[in-house]
């Protein structure tokens, strides 16, 4: 079989084919890039598979011959990366790879080309291409498998998975993204796998492949396998809690597939999506939104209700995000999602005020339009009637869309602390921030001007409640 190279690859691979035959090596394409073009799929990615160790030497040589910038090296596993165009490019020198029992760090060797194809994870990755496009396929099952939708390893899977356990959960994401049936081997192979996943792979290999399953099209399927496998309860815990928590009025799923409705509802509402850091935001905001449900469920009757749950939510979601090492940046954004995801969806066009529009407006920053994204989500996995869930959320863009939100934003109380202190001759404390919290609310209700320290002292005057000892 020939593949057809995806539009400005070719170049790439001239220059390859030109520095690995000045070294006497054999270089070729390997695994993703190939799989995806035997599929007729579209690929950002490349990897490159580099016989007899000269990887990040072939690296190197492409890139100066290129006149692009130098790749990114690492030394450990003998890989390097580089950009070229539109691609992102990885060599790798052939290599076997293993984790001992007890390590989270990978043993690695040199290995011949053939011995590190058959090391690989599934045979679907295990292909071959060069310049012409010819596919080598070593293993003799990689084609077959792709046309049969059959996710296998090229060794017993329990074998392949003690190499590295992290296939256990590469294999959950691979089996939904690509729409492939897992071989009969794999599933006890996951289960085998628990224990050193969770003591042995380091965390940021984890968090990259729960980046990828995010982002892709069936997050929500790929947290069901997850669940089924066992690899939720080991991994994210507070996610496996939600599973079979009831739920009453306008919820007619329990807590956590009512979540991964919702989830899959964001992975495949219309372009255009955000970009991918708010994109990952928004996914793990819906991932987690209801994640302090199971800890506040309380039965009143035939009413089950989950007070305070956003707060605690967001509490248990900080913890399992910082274990899983998302960036601080991340963290607050998605948690900043998970404390307000309520407010969208309580929104009333007939009593809300212009200030309390505003105030949602402040509250979400630069999360409001993923804010606003979830809520259509969470009432879309619901028997909330969806031409109501329409009407208000339209409105409520509508009142958003008529605002400065960037001026919103800005807002800020006329009076600072020392202006209030000298005032009224008091020593620091929290009173400060709540007389200037009422000043902003005074401010975003249209009250008094944003820069009318007159009109903010009068305000005070009217209001002595907020100078009042706590």
């Amino acid at each position: 079989m020939r593949i057809q190279h995806q539009p400005g690859v070719e170049p790439l691979l001239d220059l390859l084919q030109a520095e690995a035959g000045a070294r006497g090596v054999r270089a070729f394409l390997v695994g993703g890039y190939v799989r995806d073009r035997v599929m007729g799929l579209s690929v950002r990615e490349l990897d490159v598979v580099v016989e007899g160790g000269a990887g990040i030497e072939l690296a190197n040589a492409v890139a100066a011959r290129a006149g692009i910038r130098e790749p990114v090296i690492f030394e450990r596993f003998g890989t390097a990366q580089l950009s070229y165009g539109d691609f992102v490019v990885e060599f790798v020198s052939a290599r076997a790879e293993s984790y001992l029992p007890d390590s989270r760090k990978p043993e690695v060797r040199p290995a011949t080309l053939e011995e590190d194809i058959r090391r690989r994870d599934f045979t679907c990755n295990t292909l071959l291409a060069g310049r012409d496009g010819e596919v080598i396929d070593l293993t003799g099952m990689g084609l077959a498998d792709i046309e049969a939708r059959l996710l296998r390893t090229p060794l017993p899977a329990a074998e392949t998975f003690a190499e590295d356990p992290l296939r256990a959960v590469r294999a959950i994401r691979f089996a939904v993204s690509l729409d492939f049936e897992m071989a009969a081997d794999i599933m006890p192979a996951i289960h085998g796998s628990l224990d050193r996943l969770a003591s042995v792979v380091s965390i940021e290999r984890v968090n990259d492949e729960l980046r990828r399953m995010l982002l892709s099209a069936r997050p929500g399927s790929a947290f069901r396998l997850m669940r089924e496998s066992g690899v939720l309860g080991r991994l994210m815990p507070e996610v496996e809690a939600m599973a079979g928590v009831e739920q009453t009025g306008f919820h007619n799923l329990d807590v956590l597939e009512h979540t991964l409705v919702a989830l899959d509802a964001v992975a495949q509402r219309p372009e255009p999506h955000l970009v991918p850091r708010a994109e990952t935001v928004l996914r793990l905001g819906m991932l987690l939104h209801d994640s302090g449900k199971p800890a506040t469920a309380s039965r009143e009757g035939e009413r089950i209700t989950f007070l305070g749950h956003p707060d605690v939510g967001a509490q248990l979601a900080g913890e399992m995000l910082r274990r899983l090492r998302f960036s601080n940046d991340e963290i607050g954004a998605v948690l900043r999602l998970i404390v307000l995801h309520m407010r969208p969806i309580q929104y009333d066009p007939a009593t809300w005020s212009d200030g309390a529009v505003r105030r949602l407006v402040r509250d979400g920053g630069e999360e409001l339009t993923a804010l606003l994204e979830l809520a259509r989500a969470d009432m879309g996995a619901s028997d909330y009637p969806p031409a109501e869930a329409e009407r208000k959320l339209g409105d409520l863009e509508r009142r958003i869309a008529n605002l400065d939100v960037e001026a919103v934003r800005r807002a800020k109380p006329p009076l600072d602390g020392n202006q209030l202190m000298e005032r009224y001759g008091r020593p620091p404390g929290r009173w400060i921030a709540r007389v200037q919290s009422g000043l902003l609310d005074a401010v975003l209700d249209g009250e008094i001007g944003g820069a009318d320290e007159a009109a903010a002292w009068q305000y005070l005057e009217r209001n002595p409640g907020l100078l009042e000892e706590a």
